[in-house]
């Protein structure tokens, strides 16, 4: 893999509850090249989007902080960052399309304005100039009409539109780091195909870095070069995605490819991963899917494996990896 444009080493973040601090993120480390898409993978709770917004700085000070670990966006720690350098990096280097846009969308302002806040946070430009660049960027990212829709408020568009409005304002000021979380949430099936084949197309186009958040295997095997599964906070499992997909390490990855439908196989019970997610204020003493792992012994269950190197290229955290 090329140079690293972001490299994260043993990131920690906590959260305040009246249970005491409950860490989120644990011991999470991962790169992502300049031009390339790593998807972080996992089911709903197990800290993808926690992850995100700790590399934004955007975790709320009286609810959780990034208790460890290092940021490196272009050589630079994040975490030594002043609320003023935060602010001129969010936005303009590194940009974050959340999840469900009609929420994400201020209701009574337009579409087209919301997109110029955040051109004017970080240039001084004209009202005039904000404007054509704002209708060239909905043109880019496939709006049809662009220049009525700058006047258009969030209720007036579709799902779909509203995303393309998103991806929009995140490229607005160009940035080399785009993260997309669950970027398809809600969205119907042919939308969904839309907004990733503009995301391929606006990373070729700009040489952009992609962190593609997502649940969805299909969305992994289809859009990613790397993949970091993650479980109850910790990054279980990464790899190039045709050698995740073929060979798996560990049994966490091996249970959620074996649970994907194929249509192939017939209409037979799908096969799933027993029990349930640990709550975080009760993680188990050893591997955190030990309780749930087939092949768990005794040393599984009582120790905490590290993240082992199997090669160049892949890692897994895990006492008995299924390849070796």
């Amino acid at each position: 893999m090329s140079e690293a444009l972001l490299s994260v080493r043993n990131l920690r973040t906590v959260f305040n509850t009246r249970r005491g601090l409950l860490t989120a993120v644990d011991d999470v480390s991962f790169d992502v090249a300049r031009g390339d898409i790593l998807a972080l993978l996992g089911e709903s709770g197990c800290g993808k989007s926690v992850t995100a917004l700790s590399l934004m700085g955007l975790i709320p000070p009286r609810v959780g902080h990034v208790a460890g670990g290092t940021i490196a966006f272009l050589g630079a720690d994040v975490n030594q960052y002043d609320a003023g350098q935060l602010r001129r990096l969010r936005g303009n280097a590194m940009a974050m399309i959340f999840q469900e846009p009609l929420s994400s969308l201020n209701p009574v302002l337009t579409v087209g304005r919301q997109v110029a806040e955040a051109m004017l946070a970080h240039a001084t430009c004209t009202p005039a100039a904000v404007r054509e660049r704002v209708v060239q960027l909905f043109r880019e990212v496939g709006i049809t009409e662009p220049a009525r829709r700058y006047d258009s408020y969030p209720h007036e568009l579709s799902g779909g539109m509203c995303q393309r409005i998103m991806i929009a304002m995140a490229l607005s000021c160009d940035p080399q780091l785009l993260i997309a979380d669950e970027p398809t949430t809600a969205l119907d099936v042919t939308v969904q195909q839309q907004i990733l084949d503009l995301l391929h197309q606006l990373r070729e186009r700009r040489n952009m870095a992609v962190l593609l958040i997502t649940h969805d295997l299909g969305v992994v095997a289809e859009n990613a070069d790397r993949v970091a599964v993650m479980y109850l906070g910790k990054i279980v499992e990464q790899a190039p995605v045709a050698e995740l997909f073929a060979t798996p390490a560990h049994p966490y990855t091996a249970g959620l490819l074996a649970a994907m439908p194929d249509l192939e196989s017939g209409s037979g019970p799908l096969p799933s991963i027993p029990g349930t997610v640990p709550e975080l204020h009760a993680r188990p003493a050893g591997c955190g899917f030990a309780p749930r792992c087939p092949y768990a012994d005794t040393r599984c269950h009582d120790v905490p494996p590290a993240l082992t190197q199997l090669s160049t290229s892949r890692s897994v955290r895990c006492w008995k990896p299924l390849i070796c």
